[in-house]
């Protein structure tokens, strides 16, 4: 495994938008509904702090939820978890695995064939197009 990618706090604020920055490093969430649910089509998404691949297009569904929702991450190295016990419920939290990036959480009522949702922050993606 690569090693992890560290940066002062002043850097994460230099490079990200005021919104990526409070979701991503201080694990806030943006209001649903409120973020492009991007375009249809081949992509990969991408952390939005480091780059890294987190998830494929084609694991993309609409849950209803507000939030891009994705039912597998392209490997199970590109994302970790941990317990969030925030807001009086336990819930798994998901953050990039190479930056400790916030994204969202996984919940296990998603679609086959994993049963998961990962809900994940519109903000904290990046979307890569790719030729179909």
């Amino acid at each position: 495994m690569a090693a992890k990618i560290v940066k002062t706090d002043a850097e994460w604020r230099q490079q990200l938008s005021d919104l990526a920055y409070k979701v991503t490093r201080e694990h806030a969430t943006e209001r649903a509904f409120t973020h492009d649910d991007f375009p249809a089509g081949p992509a990969t998404y991408s952390c939005v702090c480091c780059g890294a691949a987190l998830f494929d297009a084609g694991t993309k569904f609409d849950a209803g939820c507000g939030w891009p929702s994705f039912y597998k991450p392209v490997s199970a190295a590109a994302v970790g978890e941990s317990e969030d016990r925030s807001w009086f419920m336990k819930r798994t939290e998901v953050h990039c695995a190479a930056c400790d990036a916030h994204l969202g959480h996984v919940f296990p009522d998603g679609p086959k064939p994993t049963g998961l949702r990962y809900c994940i922050n519109g903000v904290a993606l990046t979307r890569h197009p790719r030729a179909g």
